[in-house]
């Protein structure tokens, strides 16, 4: 049995008994391999486990001087299976790297190790990462443990699901259309996409591109400013990675910092939004009325938010991955092939139009949060859907034109390059999970942390954790 005192603590409380020597990484390790026997085989998140080379890494962080063993000092960390991790099978969900293992390790994943992280499993993702229902050809669905019948979101799905099960205090994941956001949001955990170029990653095709980012997941906000801190600073790897602040996110998370005027939107006025999922958001934003916050219903101007992301996510499948549509067609997805397919289809002409309409809103975002000092969303249009449908089909009556239209309400924040944060905002009659997004003006991520743990500690749905998957 794993050892439930341990698993339910929270990762700040773990690390600051790490450092003082009260426990050892190889207690973690031991209480974690105990739990993922007991229940991954309900939900599937961390098909591949690399305990040897945890252990062995957890011995290298206890040879070092206490004051050099980084900020997790032998903190266990799942990492998704998008990013390499040297010496273990790295999949990127897809049958063309099944049996991938890579010599070296994304930049993302030896920051982490150098911060006293230690990597124990990988976490399941859609393939490519492609699609907000995590299941692929390799490992098979995850599922979610509030029902197993339905979908844990995506991509990072196997990572919220390990953190919501007790099999993770912390887990990396990455975003572009709200990866990082919608299983947060599914499985009652946290997740946040900072501001670009928080988080240093290996840059193998486009070196400036910042739709794409890699950051932290956790039960609770504290949790991941803890892992935020680990994973943020400058790499001469990744050339736009930015310096830590002078404060760390952690402080700032606990700092007291309060919002004055927050906007609260249903929709950001480009979506449809189930009518509970919204009822459920709209009451925990009011909620920060009791905090003395003004809060106002307003959005900025995102109206050319679908075309602007739907042609710079197709630029991206296009760059990154036309040598595998033309060597491995057969093994990809269908949803990736369009994808590919409609970048390569892209002209001069979209491309220049599709980059004019993201600086301009991201002016309009500028503009928007010199009156409001955060923006509040649903952070998913739906609840956790049945786990078959490979992606949400139609909401509120309205149908949607592809797999990736219904995730407008997180895509349109990425388009405007501010940090957002998911947090549990409360459960619907059939008490599954629902989360709101809370987003901030750009690199003013420790303000979102600081507003965010605000709001979770007044609603206090983060408390409802570890849970025993349910069908």
């Amino acid at each position: 049995m794993a050892e439930m005192s341990l698993i339910k603590q929270s990762a700040t409380a773990l690390v600051a008994r790490l450092k003082s020597g009260e426990i050892s990484p190889h207690d973690l390790l031991d209480a974690l391999e105990a739990r993922i026997g007991e229940v991954d085989g309900k939900v599937n998140a961390l098909p591949t486990l690399c305990f040897e080379r945890a252990r062995a890494h957890a011995d290298e962080v206890l040879n070092k001087p206490v004051g050099e063993r980084g900020l997790l000092a032998g903190m266990p960390v799942p990492i998704k299976d998008l990013a390499d991790v040297e010496g273990v099978r790295s999949t990127q969900g897809s049958l063309i790297f099944a049996d991938t293992v890579p010599e070296v390790s994304d930049l993302l994943v030896s920051h982490l190790e150098a911060e006293g992280g230690i990597v124990y499993a990988k976490s399941n993702t859609p393939e490519f990462g492609a699609g907000a229902n995590t299941f692929n050809e390799v490992f098979g669905r995850t599922l979610n443990p509030w029902n197993t019948a339905r979908s844990a979101a995506g991509s990072s799905g196997g990572a919220a699901v390990s953190l919501a099960t007790g099999m993770a205090w912390l887990a990396h994941g990455s975003d572009m259309g709200g990866s990082l956001r919608n299983p947060a949001s599914f499985n009652n955990i946290c997740g946040m996409r900072p501001s670009p170029g928080r988080v240093a990653v290996s840059r193998a095709s486009q070196v400036d591109g910042n739709l794409g980012l890699e950051g932290p997941m956790a039960r609770n906000v504290e949790d991941l400013a803890l892992l935020f801190d680990a994973m943020c600073g400058e790499e001469p790897g990744d050339p736009v990675s930015k310096p830590r602040p002078q404060t760390s996110f952690l402080d700032q998370a606990r700092s007291g910092w309060k919002p004055k005027r927050v906007a609260f939107s249903r929709d950001l006025g480009i979506t449809p939004v189930d009518p509970e999922v919204a009822e459920i958001v709209e009451a925990a934003a009011r909620r920060f009325e009791e905090a003395g916050v003004v809060v106002e219903d307003a959005q900025p101007n995102l109206s050319e938010a679908h075309e602007c992301f739907h042609v710079l996510r197709a630029m991206a499948f296009a760059t990154g991955m036309k040598p595998l549509l033309d060597a491995h067609r057969d093994k990809l997805k269908p949803e990736v092939i369009w994808n590919i397919e409609q970048g390569l289809a892209l002209s001069a002409d979209d491309i220049a139009r599709a980059e004019h309409q993201r600086a301009a809103m991201f002016q309009r975002g500028l503009e928007f949060f010199n009156t409001y000092d955060l923006l509040l969303s649903p952070a998913t249009i739906v609840s956790p859907y049945p786990v078959e449908n490979r992606y949400v089909e139609e909401c509120n009556g309205v149908k949607f034109d592809n797999y990736v239209e219904w995730l407008g309400i997180v895509y349109a924040i990425t388009n405007i390059c501010a940090p957002a944060l998911s947090i549990p905002a409360g459960f619907t009659a059939e008490d599954l999970p629902v989360g709101i997004q809370i987003v901030g003006r750009p690199n003013c991520d420790g303000q979102v942390l600081a507003g965010g743990k605000l709001l979770q500690d007044i609603l206090g749905h983060h408390n409802r954790l570890p849970i025993d998957p349910r069908g």
